[in-house]
């Protein structure tokens, strides 16, 4: 018999209401997957119900596999055999396989990736005669979109999606019916497809969705603020011979109505579930009780929302803490220089965490953390000096300080395409090796090697040393710049991508390294050399090689930076809130439209609710956005909670405890300090 004792009153509620719809609201940190995984082990070990006749359905791998694991746990595999823990996707392809022949396919249909889906588009627009403007890119993005609201293509037009006068709209709509025949031609289907065709395959089939649903008796979904609109057509033909539905969520948390989320799934649960018990879950094994009223007082604000107030056992002292900052650089500099002191009195890095709203907010704290030498990594993303643009940049940088260096020479010889292929190179590689000289010096002294090539060897090798100069003369910045102009970098960006976004995106990463380099120059001054600056990007490349044999599971001793949105379902023993400011959080997009901001107000409660004993946010009171320094306001959604007694405000546009003259001394104290490490 397995045992409820080690749950709280409103868990073991939970785990023991077994028939009937329930809705067990779980606040943050307050053990959902632990009373879901006793609920299962009670209804398997003490209840005797048949694990076959048991479905838990998770959104992610991970959780799915962690629920599993601690299933597994509780119970003996012999008992755990025939129960169903699966994520909506792995549930719906194990039912597709069995019964896809139904809907006019094969069983050994195909599942295709984004390549395999955009080369039937490509095809699809130009039968369209389509505009050049039209991205293949997008169009796959709306038929996704599409298909997670339950939408065909038969029923977009009369949809309340479709647009007559978007010629988005128009070609999107010849496209859908194109891709989907394809598709049905290839014998292959492609991920959204998946719940599309198992709902389609219920509704067409009532006899089909009965027998799995007597099949599946009790049902548990987690993360139900997250289902979407074909999700919950999936669940209501599941329960539709039983009404023993439990699921797990929090109305609090609902952060991803870009991808089609609907709150309304969670906040109508009693409607479309008639007699549906709801359970509460609002202690917290996660945070001090500070962090959690400070928590619990911004969103309160949220009117369309279930009332919850979190609580913890954990008293104390500290009180969540509100930064006001200079500016944009001012924040990152204070902001590392705490997470340096932690560092220095023996503190694991992996128990903090850098949140922000955007991955706009990313690269100064970059900068910060690689002049500081603290190491780091990026949830969801890639560090600035891991994306190609920003390496292709620094290839010649390296090349332009040491002309041996063949590894950059061979990554941008023709990075824009200068015609120099790679039965060229390997004739000046050979050469190289006769001569017993570096690839550079062969090409420049043996420019002839190709006369097919031999101008455009002569132009690059000339390109090379004039920018020896130019950076002895100019600025970092200026020089960078120099080289995008002169390669016509932006333009070969923009021949070699179709999606505007994406162009616009690795545009701005070219950007945001030039004002890498014009930060590095305002911090070293006369020191800020074309050498000095690459010694600290090739000391940096050293410190991001990860150690494959360390175990993934155990967190890294480097800080965490992440969106608000991947910090969902992580703990950090501190975090750094930054960017508290009206147009970031709440972000100006949701501002100027005149949208409903309590996503917005979520996503705040989100981030507050990742620390587990220190908070600190910052605002600042200018900011850099594209270059220029723009004036910032404190968010909304803290202005003014420091009348609550629930925040402190600490001023440290001169570092706090220091005066504008001190603080300049201990900047510059403490960077040259770094650059004579860097040069020993």
């Amino acid at each position: 018999m397995i045992s409820l004792s080690g749950l709280n009153d409103k868990q073991r509620e939970a785990a023991e209401t077994i028939e009937g719809p329930v809705l067990i609201l779980a606040g943050a940190g307050s053990g959902k997957t632990r009373t879901l995984t006793y609920r299962i082990a009670h209804m398997v070990d003490n209840l005797n119900i048949p694990s076959k006749n048991i479905l838990a359905v998770s959104f992610t791998n991970k959780a799915a596999k962690e629920m599993k694991e601690r299933v597994h746990a509780l119970l003996n595999k012999r008992l755990t055999r025939g129960i169903t823990l699966a994520t909506f996707h792995s549930l719906g392809l194990k039912i597709l396989k069995k019964e896809i022949e139904k809907l006019g396919y094969h069983k050994n249909f195909s599942i295709y990736d984004t390549s395999d889906q955009l080369a039937i588009l490509r095809e699809g627009l130009k039968r369209f005669n389509a505009d050049k403007n039209f991205k293949k890119e997008d169009i796959l993005s709306r038929i996704g979109f599409l298909k997670n609201q339950g939408v065909s293509y038969d029923d977009y037009a009369n949809s309340e999606f479709f647009n007559d006068e978007d010629p988005y709209s128009h070609a999107t709509l010849y496209c859908y019916e194109y891709y989907q025949e394809k598709l049905k031609f290839f014998n292959a289907i492609d991920f959204d497809d998946i719940l599309l065709l198992t709902v389609r395959l219920f509704d067409e089939h009532p006899d089909v969705a009965t027998a799995y649903s007597e099949q599946f008796r009790y049902i548990m979904i987690d993360e139900y603020q997250d289902t979407n609109t074909l999700q919950f057509n999936l669940i209501m033909h599941l329960t539709k011979t039983h009404n023993n539905l439990c699921v797990v969520g929090d109305d609090d948390q609902a952060i991803y109505s870009f991808r089609g989320a609907d709150i309304t799934n969670i906040l109508s649960f009693e409607r479309n579930f008639p007699g549906a018990k709801v359970v509460k879950l609002e202690q917290n094994y996660r945070s001090i009780l500070p962090i959690l009223n400070l928590a619990n007082r911004v969103i309160s604000e949220n009117k369309h929302r279930r009332d919850k107030t979190l609580w913890s056992e954990w008293q104390s002292d500290f009180k969540p803490i509100l930064w006001q900052m200079a500016d944009t650089d001012h924040e990152s500099q204070v902001v590392v220089e705490e997470i340096v002191n932690h560092q220095s009195k023996g503190g694991h890095l992996g128990d903090i965490a850098i949140l922000y709203r955007s991955n706009t907010q990313v690269q100064p704290l970059e900068d910060e953390l690689r002049l500081s030498q603290v190491p780091y990594t990026i949830v969801g993303g890639q560090k600035l000096y891991e994306k190609k643009e920003v390496k292709d940049l620094m290839a010649y940088l390296f090349l332009i300080l040491n002309p041996n260096d063949q590894m950059a020479l061979r990554r941008i010889l023709n990075v824009p395409n200068r015609g120099i292929g790679i039965k060229t190179l390997e004739k000046y590689i050979e050469k190289s090796s006769e001569e017993n000289i570096s690839l550079f010096k062969a090409m420049e002294d043996y420019p002839a090697l190709d006369p097919n090539r031999e101008e455009k060897i002569k132009t690059f090798i000339e390109l090379i040393r004039k920018y020896k100069d130019v950076f002895d003369r100019s600025s970092l910045a200026e020089s960078i710049s120099g080289i995008v102009e002169d390669i016509s970098y932006f333009e070969f960006i923009a021949k070699n991508y179709d999606n505007v976004k994406q162009i616009e995106r690795r545009k701005n990463d070219v950007m945001n390294f030039i004002e890498s380099a014009a930060r590095f120059t305002e911090r070293q001054k006369e020191s800020a050399t074309l050498k000095s600056f690459v010694e600290k990007l090739l000391l940096q490349d050293s410190q991001d090689t990860s150690k494959e044999d360390e175990d993934s599971d155990v967190r890294k001793n480097e800080v965490t930076l992440m969106t608000l949105h991947s910090s969902k379902g992580l703990e950090f023993d501190t975090v750094y809130l930054i960017g508290m400011e009206e147009e970031l959080l709440p972000h100006k997009k949701t501002v100027k439209q005149g949208e409903d901001i309590s996503e917005e107000r979520r996503l705040c409660y989100v981030g507050i609710t990742r620390a587990q004993k220190k908070l600190f946010m910052t605002y600042c009171k200018q900011r850099k956005m594209y270059g220029n320094l723009t004036p910032r306001h404190p968010s909304r959604f803290v202005h003014e909670l420091d009348k609550e007694g629930l925040l402190l405000i600490q001023d440290r546009t001169s570092f706090g405890h220091m005066s504008a003259d001190e603080a300049e001394t201990y900047k510059k104290d403490f960077f040259q300090g770094l650059m004579s490490l860097l040069d020993e």
